[in-house]
């Protein structure tokens, strides 16, 4: 099988098309399924509708599950709808339960009720076990294509059951191990299986010491779990331990892009990531909840300059310096976010405590709100000529990034601690916050330095 580049992508095409044009079903076939099923998504989705169509004459239902499974599963209902109902069906039986969930759940309930009754029992069953898990669990990323074997059967029996139900399988490098009532006992690696005799019992070759995960445990966790421990597969069970599928680790790949999209279009103040392919329409309904929070958040922070308006009347010269500490407190602010965000992401936060993180962004704080108000000082001092406004805004700019530093870190941390997603402490939001500090801190001091500035 083939791995291509770009430019060997285009040039393979190029041979593709000309069969595909000229009706040559053979040849197109020996051409596309020459190589990796990642390129032929590629392939694929870069064509017209027309050529599509051909596409679908020339595979079988199996070979299109393979394309459909390299393709995000956003982006496949504009293809499902171009295929005939009984073909598109097929497909979804033919690919693994996971992955044509994860598809059907982009569906409306009805089209996912008709693709269903289309295909045959056995594929339908198994999906639909997996459809009433709730979104982000591990119900909903697990497969139930895994071998299991049984405790009580001999090292010979269990290699004949897997050569039997490995071409099925997702995976075969862990096999788990059940008792009667199909509960996981244990664990057993096919190196372990390869080497033991075959006249041994499993339950004297496997480990007992399995690691396993609840059904409702959150993807996330069970992403960092496997990172971890660098696992493979992880099982997943039910009541009382019993066997319901398995999680592999390219699930989980696809887990953790996807948790790292969501984190960065939150820190980035949208409620849900833009896609390429989105209408103007579509972008701004993503946006504007938050914009929407943040101008009324804005209209807070310009009632807050409007209560020191009798300041600014005074020494208009003050009006200068508020985006210069505005800004400073967003910036320090925005940095402090995104250290705890990442901690807690990691598990670093859970390992070291939540106290000592805070205590550790407030000495960050004080460091460099001591070193940029020193020279913030001098500055405006020789700038202005005036020492009171250069001290001034020297200890507004210390306070506020200590202030805004330990807020930076505190607010996601509380999140956290109210199981609040605390990528919702965006950059966005962090800074409006931190501009309300700035100012209180700002004008605060000025109206306590009012008569030293009017000398």
């Amino acid at each position: 099988m083939e791995y291509l580049d770009e430019s060997e992508r285009e040039e393979h095409w190029e041979k593709i098309h000309e069969a595909l044009i000229n009706e040559q079903i053979d040849q197109f076939r020996a051409e596309f399924l020459e190589i990796h099923p990642y390129d032929q998504a590629k392939i694929f989705e870069e064509q017209p509708e027309e050529i599509r169509s051909l596409i679908y004459t020339y595979l079988s239902p199996e070979e299109m599950a393979d394309v459909m499974e390299n393709i995000d599963s956003e982006d496949v209902e504009p293809f499902f709808n171009e295929m005939n109902p009984r073909y598109a069906a097929g497909v979804l039986a033919e690919m693994s339960t996971d992955d044509a969930v994860d598809i059907l759940n982009e569906f409306d309930k009805n089209k996912v009720a008709s693709f269903l009754s289309i295909m045959d029992k056995e594929s339908a069953g198994e999906i639909k076990e997996l459809l009433h898990y709730e979104e982000k669990t591990a119900g909903s990323i697990m497969t139930t294509e895994f071998v299991s074997i049984h405790l009580n059967q001999t090292v010979k029996e269990a290699m004949r059951h897997l050569r039997k139900e490995a071409p099925d399988a997702e995976t075969i490098y862990y096999l788990f191990v059940v008792d009667e009532q199909k509960c996981l006992v244990g664990v057993l690696s096919l190196r372990d299986l390869i080497i033991a005799e075959g006249d041994w019992l499993i339950s004297d070759v496997m480990s007992d010491r399995v690691v396993s995960v609840g059904v409702t445990d959150d993807q996330e966790e069970i992403a960092q779990m496997m990172r971890d421990y660098d696992f493979l597969a992880l099982p997943v069970v039910g009541f009382q331990n019993y066997l319901l599928g398995i999680i592999t680790v390219d699930d989980i790949m696809d887990v953790m892009e996807e948790e790292a999209s969501d984190d960065y279009s939150k820190l980035a103040g949208i409620s849900d990531m833009d896609r390429p392919d989105d209408t103007a329409f579509t972008s701004a309904k993503k946006r504007l909840p938050w914009l929407v929070i943040l101008l009324f958040l804005g209209m807070f922070t310009a009632s807050i300059i409007g209560r020191f308006e009798e300041t600014l009347d005074q020494v208009a010269i003050l009006a200068i310096f508020i985006p210069l500490i505005a800004g400073m407190a967003g910036n320090t602010g925005t940095q402090a976010l995104a250290v705890a965000v990442r901690g807690i992401a990691t598990g670093e936060i859970a390992k070291q405590g939540k106290s000592k993180i805070l205590v550790r962004e407030a000495f960050t704080g004080l460091i460099n709100g001591i070193a940029c108000g020193i020279l913030i000082t001098i500055v405006v001092y020789v700038w202005k000529e005036d020492f009171y406004l250069g001290l001034l805004v020297g200890l507004s700019t210390m306070a506020t990034l200590i202030v805004a530093t330990i807020a930076g870190a505190m607010i996601p941390l509380i999140m956290h601690r109210l199981n609040i997603d605390p990528a919702v402490a965006s950059g966005p939001f962090i800074t409006t916050i931190n501009d309300i500090f700035s100012i209180l801190i700002y004008f605060g001091m000025a109206t306590a330095f009012m008569n030293l500035l009017i000398q």
